[in-house]
């Protein structure tokens, strides 16, 4: 399904993004990086794929961290850019090495396309800046992960301010920044709003759902401790914790209702199986089009949002559930303030208690093939790709 596609010619300028591509080879995170390079190519940028960072990679088929062996994820990178039209134009540096490049060029060759780039996009923020970086013109930092930033500007923390006062514009998912109803302090600097972007062909179907077909996500149960602190308060980066609010949920809704999940634990898994939840591994989905068929094998997404987006009212959206949306799988999600700039109750559901949930999932079984269309309406509308990442370009004066 991934394909190389009939590009426009590229006379809009040279883009570089930076990504994880290589450095975290697996599903969701792979699609993420996929959906800007061909958004970027399809409104007719040159856009060129780099990784430039010492950052440990983590294998793509043991799943273990590591500096020194990378050829598999090399490949990996190799593959996808491949599958895009795109074989000519991925850069990856070797974590630890500062004389050698993989790829269309060599070191010099990248310091070449720096200077000669209209801009350079760190997705995610996950490159840091160095030296060798000075002569990018225009850098643009895509944050996908509102708040900690901002809390940490509040704060004055120093090594942040510095990190983003390099960058010439800020663009983040967190669309409620600034919002009178947002808890993140936003201060210092502007934030402009965007959201996940969605290469709309990638994800149509046909097919007829399977006959077990169930309400899913994919989802690591614990993630990285990254909570914080802000006036007095905690804000949580887990999954864990909000799935526990409603862990009665199935024994209250006539859909079956399935998670794949990654760091779970052989005691949480029992609890969670035993109050009726489907639980499979999530590794299983670790290859992209694996990811991609059991989104389009489901009814819908049932999932939960991490408490840092929640509770601040934050506006944040889901990559994956944009997927969802694409494939024309109603979603069912948790309120961030994101109602305030997506249609919700019908195709997209935003829910703050069980009772809102119960209340969509009856939406869903009453009318599931309008629920299908609508989903598919607000991806067209609010997530493809030309449209989400034109913006962002227009208002970076690219």
């Amino acid at each position: 399904m991934i394909s190389a596609l009939n590009y426009p010619p590229a006379t809009r300028g040279k883009i570089v993004v930076w990504g994880m591509l290589a450095s975290f080879p697996f599903g969701g995170m792979t699609w993420q990086a996929l959906h800007y390079l061909v958004g970027l190519r399809k409104i007719g940028f040159d856009v060129w794929y780099v990784e430039d960072t010492d950052s440990e990679l983590l294998d793509p088929i043991t799943f273990c961290w590591h500096t020194s062996e990378y050829s598999a994820n090399v490949r990996y990178l190799a593959k996808y850019m491949d599958s895009l039209g795109l074989g000519d134009r991925w850069i990856f540096r070797p974590p630890g090495v500062r004389d050698a490049c993989l790829g269309a060029r060599d070191l010099a060759g990248l310091a070449k396309l720096y200077r000669e780039a209209d801009a350079v996009i760190n997705l995610c923020g996950y490159h840091p800046l160095g030296t060798e970086h000075g002569d990018i013109g225009c850098l643009i930092y895509l944050q996908t992960d509102p708040m900690v930033d901002q809390i940490k500007v509040a704060k004055n923390d120093a090594q942040k301010i510095e990190q983003l006062d390099a960058y010439d514009y800020l663009f983040t998912y967190g669309e409620n920044l600034g919002a009178p109803d947002c808890l993140v302090p936003v201060e210092r600097y502007q934030w402009h709003p965007t959201r996940p972007p969605v290469n709309l062909d990638w994800w149509f179907t046909s097919s007829p759902l399977p006959s077990e077909a169930a309400l899913t996500t994919i989802s690591n149960w614990k993630h990285w401790e990254n909570n914080i602190e802000w006036q007095g308060e905690y804000y949580y980066w887990r999954k864990d914790r909000e799935f526990r609010r409603f862990i009665d949920l199935p024994t209250k809704s006539r859909l079956p209702i399935e998670l794949a999940l990654d760091g779970i634990d052989a005691q949480d898994k029992a609890e969670m199986i035993a109050c009726g939840w489907q639980i499979i591994s999530a590794r299983a989905l670790s290859d992209p089009l694996a990811y991609r068929n059991y989104i389009c094998d489901s009814l819908g997404e049932f999932t939960v949002t991490k408490d840092q987006y929640v509770r601040p009212r934050t506006g944040w959206f889901s990559d994956r559930s944009a997927c969802y949306l694409a494939a024309g799988r109603p979603v069912i999600t948790q309120e961030t303030g994101f109602s305030k700039f997506l249609p919700t109750g019908k195709g997209l559901f935003a829910f703050q208690t069980m009772e809102d949930v119960l209340v969509a999932l009856d939406e869903i079984e009453s009318d599931y093939e309008g629920n299908c269309r609508a989903a598919q309406e607000i991806a067209a509308e609010y997530f493809a790709a030309e449209k989400v990442i034109g913006s962002l370009m227009e208002r970076a004066g690219l």
